[in-house]
């Protein structure tokens, strides 16, 4: 599938908040206490020692370990580290939590909706907040991974290395994800959209 932007009709700052911002759960609590959960879980399913997962995920042990007793707030860039060598959605890592809220380098998800279909497929909806001058860079998510973007306030450039293209308010794009793709914040304003993650089942 190649990349590609369209319009997709205008759309008011407000669509975007199907989950009021102030409703949002950062990891912290009982929300912080399931993260932790899902990825010591995880790691017990498929064998893995705690330094093996941290060593595939690129984190330090301690810090794995830290995550997984509920002592350290992972962010956003952390826990796609720790989904991609779980080879789970970050969705799961979330425990599926409608309002789960992470961040990084001036970007914050938001999981509004989390479903699979019944092929077996993941779809996660996020609410998708950058910065200004945000700009952040996602590895590969995983063979047949395809991330749609409709964005609902600002400009930015996305897509796959190489492949970037500029969109703006009402704008959409999809590309496949399973190479280095770019969130980043243009004319110093900042950017809300809506991202939806498609994940094919392992078993397909």
């Amino acid at each position: 599938m190649s990349d590609g932007a369209g319009r997709a009709g205008a759309r008011s700052q407000g669509d975007a908040a199907a989950v009021p911002r102030g409703a949002a759960e950062r990891p912290g609590g009982d929300n912080l206490a399931a993260v932790a959960a899902q990825i010591r879980a995880l790691r017990a399913e498929r064998g893995l020692s705690l330094s093996a997962l941290a060593a595939a995920a690129g984190i330090g042990k301690g810090s794995l370990s830290e995550i997984e007793h509920g002592a350290r707030n992972p962010t956003l860039a952390t826990l796609y580290a720790l989904a991609g060598a779980l080879g789970v959605p970050l969705a799961t890592l979330l425990a599926e939590r409608a309002g789960s809220e992470v961040s990084s380098e001036g970007v914050t998800a938001r999981l509004l909706d989390a479903h699979h279909l019944p092929d077996g497929t993941a779809v996660e909806v996020y609410h998708l907040h950058l910065e200004p001058h945000a700009d952040r860079t996602s590895p590969p998510h995983g063979p047949g991974v395809v991330e749609h973007l409709l964005i609902t306030r600002g400009r930015l450039r996305a897509g796959r290395h190489g492949a970037e293209a500029v969109v703006q308010e009402g704008d959409e794009l999809r590309w496949v994800s399973d190479a280095d793709h770019s969130y980043r914040a243009l004319d110093g304003a900042p950017v809300d959209a809506v991202l939806v993650i498609r994940t094919p089942s392992r078993d397909a």
